[in-house]
């Protein structure tokens, strides 16, 4: 069995496009098409729609197409379990987290995994929610990063941590002296939000919703920098997780207020099911759950 024509065939599939497969490949795009003519001539199927695009799986191709995934995981399993026997720990770890875990956190967990074990490197994409969970499912990440995490059909979620969420305000604000915030206080303030696609918009919402408050939204971005810096310019303030304000409140340039009536952020680690991680990965998880 040729793995690397499975892997050509898989990451077609995954990426619905021949050029692209072939491409991740390292192959012609010519090259990659002649293959999918043999091997269905071989199977005598058509393995591809192509009067779509992009293009779609038949009912034979998704069939080899989990053929393929299946006899390539177990490969990549045998490799990460002998690479563990002859060497330790080693290779690669493929990280999705979404932006506000932090760049400052994930420097130290870095540095932490290097110095603890040097023969494995540890690669990092910060993506919206919904690319965590594709790359997870897809397999382009061995973990990922979320806050309000939901398993899927191919995703297990394993609980990380709670997170407390404050006001954060500039200093100059009326509600920065505050020793602790009524959420009533926030009628008609001018508010900072997120994109009411991501679930922490979804859950900040229903909060102020359930404590009978209404703000006036003035912006609303998808990453808690931009928040973080509209509400530094005076602009509104915001309900965020407090750990990632290190920076603003040392520097003095946000004040965190803390909430009269508690709200958390929960962070989960993604990990796709009947995947059994690298020595590598394992090492890094257990990192993240100390």
């Amino acid at each position: 069995m040729n793995f690397e024509h499975l892997k050509l065939f898989r990451d077609i599939a995954q990426s619905r496009s021949v050029s692209r497969g072939a491409q991740l490949n390292e192959v012609s795009q010519s090259a990659a098409s002649q293959h999918l003519q043999e091997l269905e001539k071989n199977l005598s199927v058509s393995l591809l729609d192509r009067s779509t695009r992009p293009l779609v799986l038949t009912a034979a191709g998704r069939l080899y197409y989990e053929l393929c995934r299946d006899v390539l995981r177990r490969k990549e399993e045998f490799d990460t379990s002998l690479g563990g026997l002859l060497h330790g720990v080693e290779g690669i770890v493929r990280v999705a987290s979404i932006y506000s875990v932090g760049l400052s956190e994930m420097s130290r967990l870095e540095a932490e995994f290097q110095s603890r074990w040097p023969g494995a490197v540890l690669r990092v994409d910060y993506l919206r929610p919904e690319k965590v969970y594709e790359h997870v499912s897809g397999e382009q990440a061995d973990l990922g990063l979320v806050s309000y995490p939901e398993p899927t059909k191919e995703i297990a979620v394993i609980p990380w941590r709670e997170e407390e969420m404050v006001l954060a305000c500039a200093p100059s604000h009326p509600l920065a002296g505050l020793p602790r915030l009524s959420i009533r206080a926030l009628e008609g303030v001018d508010f900072i939000g997120f994109d009411d696609d991501l679930p922490i918009r979804r859950d900040v919402d229903r909060f102020l919703r359930d404590h009978n408050v209404s703000v006036n939204l003035v912006m609303h971005f998808d990453n808690l920098q931009m928040i973080k810096e509209a509400v530094v310019l005076g602009h509104g303030v915001s309900i965020v997780p407090k750990r990632i304000l290190g920076a603003e409140l040392a520097g003095g340039r946000l004040i965190a207020v803390p909430l009269a009536d508690p709200l958390t952020r929960p962070l989960g680690i993604l990990h796709r099911k009947r995947r059994k991680l690298s020595a590598a990965a394992e090492s890094f998880l257990k990192l993240l759950q100390e």
